[in-house]
């Protein structure tokens, strides 16, 4: 009884949060102030899934609050958080300045708030946009240690926890975010770490119903399109399998499904603990090439 009661409780914090971010980026203003951008830059990512012009019009919000307050927290924070989550969304064209900004500025907003939830939710994003989850885990437990509502941080740490090894801490995790906040317009993302689970466990049924709902979620996701091509792919439908990986290819800010090749010097820098690449090539992989796509 009381565990349930805790869950509604906090369910209801998240829900309430998202609400207050919406109505006050609503709220008219002649005036705008910097955490009047600040809240705007959040609604409208939290408007539908991400996309690249959803981050460009965010940041550049995000930029007009660190104009008017360049000591922000809330801004500087805000600002590296989003530069490095469009590098990991694989939706930007300058993801090297990108994250050469995103690192000064959660430089300098731990600096002056080290006890900040914010600031550190930026320092792990950035982390993890520059691959190295192991570092970023801290990070994220740290998050959650202040506000452990925080479905975002439920999500970014159950991303690190796969690539290093701690496959089986990966969809509980998961599914706390998704209990927490089961219409998050970010939940596509959350519905496609489970498909991608199940996926390189060759469970492929399984993975095919979550990947299909994280694209219908977020269908802007290249990296979504092409788990579910190779998921169609080693379920046999061929077809279906190409028509995924060409909005891949089409939706992708590089050419990293080109060829598996490319694809494996890009998602696998030698951080992949060497079980998870195994299955990778098992499965992950492997559908793939029944989908189209060439070696080199």
């Amino acid at each position: 009884m009381f565990a349930l009661q805790d869950e509604i409780t906090r369910r209801i914090a998240v829900a309430l949060n998202l609400e207050l971010w919406s109505a006050e980026a609503a709220r008219p203003s002649q005036h705008p102030d910097a955490m009047d951008y600040i809240f705007r830059a959040g609604a409208v990512l939290m408007g539908g899934s991400p996309s690249h012009e959803r981050y460009a019009e965010a940041i550049a919000l995000v930029e007009h609050a660190l104009a008017l307050d360049s000591r922000s927290i809330d801004a500087q924070s805000g600002l590296a958080t989003d530069l490095a989550s469009r590098v990991i969304d694989n939706m930007t064209d300058t993801a090297e300045a990108d994250l050469v900004r995103a690192e000064d500025l959660a430089g300098q907003a731990l600096a002056a708030a080290p006890n900040s939830s914010l600031a550190h939710f930026a320092k792990g994003q950035l982390l993890r946009a520059q691959l190295r989850c192991a570092e970023a885990i801290p990070e994220y437990e740290a998050v959650l240690s202040y506000n452990p509502n925080w479905v975002h941080a439920l999500h970014a740490l159950a991303r690190c926890k796969f690539f290093p090894g701690s496959i089986e801490e990966v969809i509980p995790l998961e599914e706390q975010a998704i209990r927490l906040s089961p219409r998050d317009p970010a939940i596509g993302g959350w519905y496609r770490q489970i498909g991608l689970v199940h996926l390189v466990q060759s469970r492929t049924s399984e993975a095919v119903m979550w990947l299909e709902r994280a694209r219908n979620a977020a269908s802007a996701h290249p990296d979504i399109r092409a788990y579910l091509a190779s998921a169609y792919a080693l379920a046999g439908e061929t077809e279906r399998a190409a028509a995924e990986l060409a909005e891949a290819r089409r939706l992708s800010a590089d050419d990293r499904y080109s060829c598996l090749a490319r694809l494996r010097a890009v998602e696998d820098p030698g951080v992949v603990a060497p079980e998870i690449r195994a299955l990778f090539e098992a499965t992950y992989f492997a559908g793939l090439r029944l989908s189209g796509a060439p070696e080199e």
